[in-house]
């Protein structure tokens, strides 16, 4: 199938380009730099941005679904996430994208802001109030139209190695734990979301080992 991977340069993106190439995928992979990705027959690379309505356009026309890992590492007043819904949304919309679009945000946005344990809020109060604020504003923007979303929130990342031993967890509730995942296990899932969507419009929080709650 072909994918497109937004914010495919490094992180999570990056390992989700190499896993769906692994997987036989044909990618179309957005970053405002892709000079670290692999040259391979299947990728193409597109060096642009996400808040590109163009760039969006060329990178999703066509695909069967796409898959958003866009980050920043500005802290203080960002509306990098709100600014991407908005373009991604128009774009979808000119396009009558109908395929499934699974976009990374985070453990603590929106409704999950409730299940956030003492140590984790004052993480994200201390260092990513701001981001977490504005994925909260993407996930409205999204969750308002007429798109074939997913929203995938991991617990704190780690440079660890796939292992393909991750809980899914679907539904939010009150003891929810959410510990450490490696971005490695995060790509699995997202490219495997990918290829047989089973939480479109789900809220889907990712952790430690495999099991569908």
């Amino acid at each position: 199938m072909k994918i497109a991977i937004i914010g495919a340069s490094a992180g999570i993106g990056a390992e989700a380009v190499k896993l769906a190439l692994e997987r036989g995928h044909s990618i179309r992979a957005l970053s405002r730099n892709n000079a670290s990705l692999p040259e391979h027959e299947s990728l193409t690379k597109i060096t642009g941005t996400a808040l590109s309505a163009g760039d969006l356009k060329e990178s999703i026309a066509g695909t069967d679904a796409v898959i958003v890992t866009v980050g920043t590492k500005k802290k203080k007043g960002t509306t990098l996430f709100s600014d991407l819904a908005k373009t991604l949304l128009m774009v979808t919309s000119e396009l009558n994208y109908m395929g499934a679009v699974i976009i990374v945000t985070g453990f603590g946005t929106g409704e999950s802001a409730r299940y956030l344990t003492f140590f984790l809020r004052l993480v994200i109060n201390l260092f990513l109030k701001d981001q977490y604020k504005d994925k909260t504003r993407l996930e409205k923007i999204i969750s308002e139209s007429s798109m074939n979303w997913e929203f995938v929130k991991p617990g704190m990342l780690t440079n660890g190695p796939l292992t393909s031993n991750y809980k899914v967890i679907s539904k939010l509730f009150k003891g929810i734990k959410i510990s450490k995942i490696s971005r490695a296990d995060v790509a699995d899932y997202l490219v495997k979301e990918a290829e047989h969507s089973k939480f479109l419009h789900c809220h889907v929080a990712l952790t430690g080992c495999k099991e569908i709650v």
